[in-house]
């Protein structure tokens, strides 16, 4: 048995989509299969994708898609309503704010004003970059009112630990993702996922890490951190041996048209994984039963 079999992607931007994708739901519900993987997220920046993930599951029983909501502007932000009909239709996992959080929308465009070379700039800040141009953007969203949680906020985690769906940290800040894994280790809740916790916008240290760790949130290592760059590979390693395998998980974050095929950056990190020390019950843990708790736990 191949040892990526059984694994989940809990993050892939896959077609279609106002942003141009490497590949479409049914293409990608094909390789998965081909593969023994058991699964993957459909994930948008701008909608539900409840409905495609039905209809993957119909055509394609072979696997699963999991169909899920990210709270930007074009859904109403932090918008409990919203959150309480992608549960109705299927939705198994929540990200907060992502290309329209303050924290990474204030990351973009001081970003954006100092780029010599916009080609160089992920797909997501140009496209956001390209709205501000255009005068189409809403104000950045942010969960803390006076330093605490706002009454949106709140009601999204009192949804989520109701229906037991898990709630991704997307690119909101530091002081915001503290304070959500505080409230949530207050209410018991263990599906709270800290999104790539190396990538540049929403980076924390490993001691960090571990400190949300031991509020209970779990490590969500996406493949596209090192891959293209944004930190080494040894770092993405030592994060992991730091706060543990049994706290972390892997998913790619992929569907870019020039990197490679989100099946296949499964396949690579596994592989680094082994070559670097990792036993195959500890790569396991992180590709096929972490992500399956997220899902079915």
């Amino acid at each position: 048995m191949n040892i990526w079999e059984g694994a989940w992607d809990l993050h892939v931007h896959t077609a279609p989509d106002v942003i141009g994708r490497k590949v479409t739901d049914h293409q990608l519900m094909q390789r998965l299969i081909a593969c023994g993987m058991k699964g993957y997220a459909i994930k948008s920046h701008i909608s539900s994708t409840t409905g495609r993930a039905k209809l993957m599951n119909e055509i394609h029983p072979g696997a699963t898609a999991i169909g899920t909501i990210t709270l930007n502007n074009a859904v109403g932000g932090i918008n409990p309503f919203a959150v309480e009909l992608a549960v109705m239709d299927g939705a198994k996992l929540v990200w907060l704010p992502t290309i329209d959080s303050k924290n990474e929308s204030d990351h973009i465009m001081a970003n954006a004003a100092n780029a010599s070379d916009r080609t160089k700039m992920p797909f997501f800040a140009k496209f956001r970059v390209e709205l501000a141009e255009k005068g189409k953007l809403q104000p950045p969203i942010y969960t803390l009112e006076n330093g605490k949680l706002t009454k949106n906020m709140l009601e999204v985690l009192d949804i989520v630990v109701e229906h037991n769906i898990a709630l991704a940290s997307g690119h909101v800040s530091q002081l915001e993702t503290f304070a959500i894994a505080e409230e949530c280790h207050r209410r018991g809740y263990k599906k709270f996922i800290v999104t790539h916790p190396n990538f540049p916008s929403t980076t924390f240290t490993k001691e960090e890490q571990k400190e949300l760790v031991k509020k209970g949130a779990i490590m969500e290592q996406c493949f596209t951190t090192p891959y293209t760059g944004k930190i080494t590979w040894e770092r993405a390693f030592d994060e992991i041996r730091y706060v543990g395998t049994e706290n972390c998980m892997i998913s790619t974050d992929l569907g870019q048209p020039a990197y490679v095929y989100p099946d296949e950056g499964i396949k690579i990190y596994c592989e680094k994984l082994l070559e670097n020390g990792f036993t195959e019950e500890q790569v396991r843990t992180m590709v096929c039963v972490n992500p399956e708790f997220i899902v079915n736990g």
